[in-house]
């Protein structure tokens, strides 16, 4: 089912993290993400987010007593690793791992925000 913008996929990942608000700031300096939509609570908690990266959707909502943040780990195909890698390390990410060509063809690299290990790769050039 396609909502009316047609982002929608099969799966969507649905990110439930300790500070929303950090982490759809992360996205959108990091990875060029975009805001779809964001619904607050009337303390101005994010309830539920969506952002596009690329032609991606990933929907966020701030952890609390009945949703409690839970870790996840996304992998993200990028033109350009290194510099996709500067981007996310300037905006608050923490490294996992430094850019690398594997031997399965993929130049990868890897950081860590709001418990969220986002695995960035690209084919080797």
């Amino acid at each position: 089912m396609a909502d009316t913008l047609g982002t929608y996929r099969t799966v969507t990942p649905y990110l439930v993290v300790p500070d929303a608000d950090a982490l759809m700031a992360f996205v959108t300096a990091a990875f060029g993400g975009t805001e779809v939509q964001c619904q607050r609570t009337p303390d101005g908690t994010v309830m539920h987010a969506e952002m596009t990266i690329g032609d991606s959707l990933i929907m966020i909502g701030q952890g609390g007593a009945q949703w409690p943040p839970r870790p996840a780990a996304l992998y993200l195909w990028v033109p350009d690793v290194d510099a996709v890698y500067r981007r996310a390390l300037d905006a608050g990410a923490q490294s996992e791992s430094t850019p690398e060509d594997k031997p399965y063809g993929h130049r990868t690299a890897g950081v860590v925000m709001c418990g969220i290990t986002w695995w960035i790769g690209s084919p080797v050039k």
